[in-house]
């Protein structure tokens, strides 16, 4: 079963809010808004004006969780003070999903490494998720979309270890790499099963670098913005970009590609859809 993927060539923080709609999705309750607040001194994330008609549209509370590396939102005492810089406690209501423990334990059913996810215990406070994504390369896994959003993102800063680590922890930075991204599409399957089909999946292909948004010293972006991509499947949309890279002619594009291939970022999708909470077939339904 295809799914369907609306793509807009138009980036605007208007657009962004017409794909949501046009995604008809309804997110009942309490709506995590899951997006990356970004790393002092990075200039490629998409920050809170960006991102404010949606999540005006939608009224949920935009959601983080501490990193596993060294930063400046490593602890939580540190990342209250530059989701504040970055302008987001001004602009919306936040939360630091593991600011305090004990992390909560989601069963990965079927999970191909790990079977077991460490998030941020708050998650419980929350009846479905609006995941915001920005799409772009990666040191690591290759690329950075909706399923690193759901894994990395919504792991707790031990959960992101033990994704890192494949299971392992203790090996963050030296475990076997695709045991690594197979353990991102297992963690992304956990979370998708918590919410049982209620999170809506919203890509934007703007300022893409090879490096991700979690690093302070980035470099500038590489190719040209792409579009605006929606929809409720997070195997799809991510596939959906990749596709888009691979489809444009911007000179740049060789260059992202190096970084997606040279880290076999496609993989997480293959995984991912194995699992078989998505599909990476869909129907690209461009709106002007």
């Amino acid at each position: 079963m295809s799914a369907k993927v609306f793509f807009t060539r138009t980036i605007t923080p208007e657009k962004v809010l017409e794909l949501f709609k046009m995604v008809d999705k309804e997110l009942p309750g309490k709506v995590a808004i899951k997006l990356h607040s970004g790393e002092k001194g990075n200039q490629n994330f998409l920050g809170p004006k960006f991102w404010k008609p949606v999540i005006e549209h939608v009224g949920g509370t935009v959601v983080e969780c501490n990193t596993a590396y060294e930063g400046e939102r490593n602890t939580t005492e540190k990342h209250k003070k530059l989701i504040e810089y970055h302008g987001w406690k001004a602009a919306f209501p936040v939360d630091i999903m593991d600011a305090e423990g004990p992390d909560l334990e989601l069963d990965i059913k079927g999970g191909k490494v790990i079977q077991k996810n460490y998030v941020g215990k708050n998650i419980e406070n929350y009846d479905s998720m609006l995941v915001l994504s920005h799409f772009k390369g990666h040191p690591m896994g290759g690329y950075g979309g909706a399923l690193k959003q759901l894994s990395i993102g919504v792991a707790s800063s031990y959960g992101k270890a033990y994704i890192h680590g494949a299971g392992e922890p203790e090996k963050i930075w030296t475990a076997d790499h695709d045991l690594f991204l197979e353990s991102m599409a297992d963690a992304a399957k956990s979370v998708v099963d918590y919410f049982d089909g209620k999170v809506v999946y919203i890509n934007v292909m703007k300022n893409m670098s090879v490096d991700c948004d979690c690093c302070a010293k980035a470099e500038d972006p590489c190719i040209a913005d792409i579009g605006i991509l929606a929809s409720t499947d997070p195997i799809a949309i991510d596939q959906a970009c990749i596709d888009l890279v691979y489809a444009c002619s911007d000179p740049g594009k060789p260059h992202l590609l190096e970084r997606i291939e040279s880290r076999n970022g496609v993989h997480t999708i293959e995984a991912a859809a194995e699992l078989g909470y998505g599909s990476r077939e869909y129907e690209l339904v461009e709106v002007q």
